[in-house]
């Protein structure tokens, strides 16, 4: 290499080496706050005395992770196909496809047959689901105060309305 290149190589090689930008990046910092979220949400679902315990000791044992969460967040009331909630969830079929699996033998889903073609199949909560659903919804909203609490209320709205523009 010429001089020059190899000047430009080494402060090239000194740039990358210098690693604080890479922890802390607004994608590094946005994964590392939903990891933090969806682990409080969890940590309070497997204390939630409404959960069945069977439930709640999955929650308590880490075996329902963040993964489990793509359905409770995606799968509407009325319920959706299996490719509308990969879709919905950013995810494969096939790795949907396992996680509902893991869900309907754990009781929070079941498949049956959608209304409006014979061939395919809906994905519903079934009652434990339901159950399931609205103490995701009280720990979503606990977890949300809590955010509120440790940051400061126009802190959180800000942050709130900048993740609503930047995901739209």
């Amino acid at each position: 290499m010429t001089d020059s290149a190899d000047l430009a190589h080494e402060n090239l090689q000194a740039m990358l080496e210098e690693t604080g930008w890479r922890e802390t990046h607004l994608g590094r910092l946005m994964g590392d706050a939903l990891r933090r979220f969806d682990a409080r949400v969890l940590s309070l679902m497997a204390h939630n005395v409404e959960v069945p315990l069977a439930l709640s000791n999955l929650a308590a044992k880490a075996q329902v992770s963040a993964a489990h969460v793509h359905i409770t967040r995606h799968l509407p009331p009325q319920g959706a196909r299996l490719t509308e909630l990969a879709e919905r969830a950013g995810m494969s079929k096939q790795a949907m496809g396992d996680l509902v699996d893991q869900c309907a033998a754990w009781g929070l889903v079941t498949r049956q047959p959608d209304p409006l073609d014979a061939r395919a199949r809906r994905v519903l909560f079934t009652a434990t689901g339901l159950a399931w659903l609205q103490a995701f919804k009280d720990a979503v909203a606990q977890a949300e105060d809590e955010f509120r609490t440790a940051v400061g209320a126009e802190v959180a709205a800000v942050v709130a309305l900048g993740l609503e523009a930047y995901a739209a």
